[in-house]
């Protein structure tokens, strides 16, 4: 299974990767990370990218996920796409949405992390709590435009792990089940605020799914 964990600044996708990977391995699942790389970049340059940069990081980090060795999970701690939105909203270029698209086939489940968590400064990486709701607008904007379905994640600590491993689980089980797996995937799980990123609306959905869900196994 590949995974792709999309979401804006600040918003714990390499601490989820993290937790998720984890966890995983604590199940017996064989799990690799594929870790970000305009993180990498900004800290050898000791600056962000140039518009005419972009394309070579979303090249590159494609390449993580299209390399990675076997393992029964994959979780790519963003993709291309994040470098198309970034490139959209930063430098006006929307190049890059072509191939980030095509790349994003071969991921089996989408997580979006949610704006429920405070916004930390992070050097030069990060450009503030205004940004990071126009990219979260902007992500579910082209999500839902094409067709890619996603979960939310929500929660601190151990509820925003809990809450990807349940979208994960769902995925696998959908998937076991017969043919059509991406689409199956997220068929049941797709938290998505139709009206806006707001946090204190992310903070509801994330009540409404906790109440909803089964509870655990004796």
């Amino acid at each position: 299974m590949k995974i792709a964990l999309l979401g804006a600044e600040c918003t714990g996708k390499t601490m989820l990767a993290q937790a998720v990977a984890s966890a995983l391995q604590a199940r017996g699942q064989s799990t690799h990370c594929a870790p970000e790389v305009l993180r990498e970049w900004c800290e050898q340059h000791s600056r962000t990218p140039l518009a005419w940069e972009q394309i070579a990081i979303a090249h590159a980090q494609a390449r993580r996920v299209l390399q990675a060795p076997a393992c029964d999970v994959l979780l790519s701690d963003t993709t291309p796409l994040m470098t198309a939105i970034y490139s959209d909203i930063v430098f006006g270029d929307t190049a890059l949405y072509a191939f980030a698209l095509a790349h994003h086939a071969v991921y089996d489940l989408t997580l979006v992390t949610g704006l429920d968590l405070p916004w930390v400064a992070d050097g030069i990486q990060r450009d503030g709590a205004a940004m990071q709701r126009r990219v979260d607008a902007r992500l579910r904007e082209v999500l839902q435009a094409h067709g890619l379905r996603y979960s939310v994640v929500y929660g601190q600590g151990a509820q925003r792990s809990a809450c990807a491993l349940a979208a994960i689980d769902q995925c696998a089980q959908q998937a076991a089940q017969g043919p059509g797996r991406q689409e199956a995937c997220q068929a049941r799980w797709q938290w998505v605020c139709d009206k806006c990123s707001d946090a204190q609306c992310e903070h509801q959905l994330f009540r409404r799914l906790l109440a909803s869900a089964p509870p655990p196994a004796p």
